[in-house]
């Protein structure tokens, strides 16, 4: 596996495999890997002949410096954990390559329709940061695919959106969530939660369960399951942002008429802010 830091070093080596008629895919992470991310490089494999995994903690996206500095960094295990499943490439750029200039001045992307609602609104930049980034490597890298996992589902539907409206010749394919045993989304934020946390912290998967089992019975009142479903976070120790109930597609506000839904949450348990979303899909 190749570990390379510069952009021209990392074009040399797409150059080549492009040469030799050869497929791209691309997995971008923040480090601190898990089965989770792991499981994008294994899919990545299955729809290219070489895979190019990132590993940039972005600066641009956070909209906390505390939440910056204390993000988990662990870049010798990453490596050693993307050897093990063969990905061909990792890119560990340094904020210095990624914004020569600085990111005050940096030319930056905002995906409208999108970013405007859900975590958009409890993270106000985030998303500007995380679509630049992206495009930024799509640009390097220019791979054919690349891979994102469902636990941020509206990450997923921003990238996608600019990908359509930028016309970026890359196609974005999304993976489902992995879960823990106790049914928790697998989240680098995980090592923030105590041991107690942790087996509490299961609770945000079974509360959109339980909004998804009367979705499917045939309630039709959203208002009131939000409420219910937030109401039931709190009583479980958490301090939930949202639970809402949304148009799968685009992430607009779910109507009776719509069959494809997205039940998404977001709640913070002691020093982590744990997402998560399930699918619905009504007859």
């Amino acid at each position: 596996m190749q570990i390379v830091d510069s952009v021209s070093a990392l074009r040399a080596q797409i150059k080549s495999w492009r040469q030799q008629h050869q497929t791209i895919a691309f997995v971008p992470t923040m480090g601190n890997l898990h089965q989770g991310h792991l499981s994008l490089v294994v899919k990545a494999r299955e729809h290219a002949d070489k895979v190019v995994t990132s590993v940039f903690i972005n600066p641009l996206q956070f909209d906390n410096k505390a939440d910056l500095s204390a993000y988990p960094r662990t870049l010798e295990d990453d490596i050693r954990q993307l050897t093990s499943i063969d990905c061909d490439l990792v890119f560990t750029p340094t904020v210095d390559v990624m914004y020569p200039h600085g990111m005050a001045s940096h030319t930056t992307i905002n995906v409208s329709g999108i970013d405007d609602k859900l975590c958009g609104l409890e993270r106000p930049g985030h998303f500007d940061g995380v679509a630049t980034v992206v495009a930024k490597f799509f640009n390097m890298v220019q791979a054919d695919i690349a891979i994102f996992g469902e636990k941020d589902y509206q990450q997923l539907l921003l990238i996608k959106k600019m990908v359509n409206d930028l016309n970026l010749p890359i196609e974005i394919i999304g993976c489902p969530i992995h879960r823990e045993q106790n049914g928790l989304a697998m989240s680098s934020r995980n090592q923030y939660l105590t041991l107690p946390q942790h087996e509490q912290a299961a609770g945000l998967y079974q509360t959109l369960l339980e909004v998804q089992r009367q979705l499917e019975s045939g309630e039709q009142d959203f208002n009131e399951l939000q409420k219910t479903a937030v109401e039931q976070l709190q009583n479980l120790g958490f301090s939930p942002d949202y639970v809402d109930i949304r148009r799968a597609s685009d992430l607009e506000q779910a109507t009776t008429n719509d069959k494809a839904l997205r039940i998404l949450a977001a709640a913070h348990l002691g020093k982590a802010r744990l997402i998560d979303n399930i699918a619905c899909h009504l007859a």
